[in-house]
């Protein structure tokens, strides 16, 4: 098992070794106080210079944005700031660079200390050259001041960010290992299936075989049994997978639940799980598994929720299933996943419905479906 989740982590994380954002670019605009000096300066050995400087720094910049090996993004920072600590003297915007260096380190490293590291000395050298160089203390007052509320957002946000890669490399591995576990119970039921019933038929077939074979007057009855009973092996065994593989379109509303447990914890999520008892159809249950997975999936990605209650009760001839969440609400009924949903529930002859929880933020799901529900349509073909 350990090998298996080591192979799966490394595809996926080769699969995260994704194109980079090209709207990372769109930062550069701020590199337009920059120009501001060399503008009032009207100097033409001065643009030179600055013209320089500039094309370097964004080589460096576009380094740190498409550049993939850590050793290559660590070499583009130092030399941001060295490039910084250089033109400092000359223009008084070129704090701007310590920012971009205390913008960038936070996602760089995985350890927060090392990024909270990173943006305090920025801060320090933007205020202690300009101490020394910048007769403004309001320039490097302020340069000082937003260099810290940058490097401090981006610490916070790159927390997030990785919590939330953390997030979907877990649920793709749940996924991928529940692929390979589905994998070999069908390797394993189709041996159990089939191993047996064609051992069978192939000895029944060789055995008519023999039969004609050896009948020299034309009486073929015993080989005809023979072939009759291979006929009826085959059928049984026919119904046999079919089952089998009807088996595996949907684990039940209960494994559903037990996988929402899971990824509302990996989320931080905390569950309120009230379940009854239920004696539901294969395609009831097939709906509503599906439903729950795609309302959890909505809690995880975009309610930023801290608490989830899930309950599933019988109500008279009616099944109901709630899905409620302290989030920030506005759930999207024109999203593909709402629609699905509702979409899924209609084919049942069922009833979908979203509200806001009384009092307080949040969602409400609430899914009725009739005791007699006959589904209009199969339950995965409904979209």
């Amino acid at each position: 098992m350990a090998t298996i989740l080591d192979s799966v982590r490394r595809e996926l994380l080769r699969k995260r070794a994704a194109a980079p954002d090209w709207w990372d670019v769109i930062w550069l605009f701020y590199t337009i106080f920059l120009f501001i000096e060399p503008i009032e300066r009207h100097n033409g050995a001065y643009w030179v210079q600055f013209g320089i400087v500039y094309a370097i720094f964004v080589a460096l910049y576009m380094g740190l944005v498409f550049l993939r090996r850590q050793l290559y993004v660590y070499l583009c920072l130092l030399a941001m700031v060295a490039l910084g600590v250089y033109y400092y003297r000359h223009n008084a915007a070129a704090y701007g660079m310590f920012m971009y260096v205390a913008a960038f380190a936070p996602f760089v490293s995985e350890s927060v200390v090392v990024g909270a590291v990173a943006v305090a000395a920025m801060a320090v050298l933007t205020c202690v050259e300009g101490m020394l160089l910048q007769p403004n203390p309001w320039t490097w007052g302020f340069g000082t001041c937003l260099t810290l509320v940058i490097g401090g957002t981006n610490i916070f946000m790159s927390l997030r960010v990785r919590a939330n890669k953390k997030l979907r490399m877990a649920q793709e591995e749940i996924e991928q290992l529940a692929k390979m576990a589905e994998r070999e119970r069908i390797a394993r039921d189709l041996h159990d299936v089939l191993g047996h019933t064609l051992s069978v038929i192939v000895l029944k077939a060789e055995l008519a075989g023999r039969l004609i074979g050896r009948d020299q007057e034309g009486d073929h009855s015993r080989a005809t049994a023979e072939i009759g009973d291979v006929e009826q092996i085959a059928r049984k065994a026919l119904t046999e997978v079919r089952e089998a593989i009807r088996g595996y379109r949907a684990e039940g509303l209960s494994a559903e639940l037990r996988r929402a447990q899971s990824v509302l914890d990996a989320a931080g999520v905390a569950l309120v799980c009230e379940e009854q008892p239920l004696q539901l159809s294969a395609s009831e249950e097939s709906v509503l598994s599906l439903v729950l997975r795609e309302a959890v999936t909505n809690i995880v990605r975009h309610a930023q929720a801290s608490r989830c209650l899930l309950r599933v009760e019988k109500s008279g001839e009616e099944t109901r299933l709630i899905v409620e969440d302290n989030g920030r609400g506005g759930l999207k009924e024109d999203g593909n996943g709402v629609r699905g949903m509702r979409q899924r529930i209609e084919a049942l002859g069922g009833e979908f419905a979203t509200d806001t929880v009384e009092g307080r933020s949040g969602t409400r799901l609430t899914i009725r479906i009739p005791g007699t529900s006959t589904p209009n349509q199969p339950a995965w073909s409904s979209v």
